[in-house]
């Protein structure tokens, strides 16, 4: 896969959720933080983040769509724990807390659930 480079000279990334309906929500963003934080920041419907972060209540849940999965570390641990919890399992699921926003993740592109429950 070829990453997109078009950071521009502020630093920001650009991430987009696709919502439930099909409708894209682009954002920019600065690396450093979670997407889920990058979601809650800009009001995204459909991340609840009940837990704030923690990674105890699988309520960020997103599809990563595939041409982004092998830029970002498999899930491990807890993670692979509270993914068994989502309402939509499947091939691509994540829990947006657990993705930190780098360079290298610009242009990505993410699906919500229907449901976080």
């Amino acid at each position: 896969m070829t990453t997109m480079t078009t950071m521009t000279t502020t630093g920001t990334i650009a991430v987009t959720f696709l919502g439930p309906d099909g409708v894209a929500h682009p954002l920019r963003v600065r690396p450093g933080g979670s997407l889920m934080e990058a979601a809650r920041d800009a009001g995204i419907e459909g991340i609840v983040a009940e837990c704030g972060g923690a990674c105890t209540c699988a309520t960020c849940h997103v599809h990563v769509e595939d041409a982004w999965r092998e830029l970002i570390p498999a899930p491990v641990g807890q993670e692979i724990d509270m993914l068994d919890f989502t309402a939509e399992p499947g091939p691509g699921s994540r829990l947006s807390c657990q993705i930190r926003l780098c360079p290298e993740l610009d242009g990505l592109t993410v699906r919500l659930p229907v449901s976080q429950y």
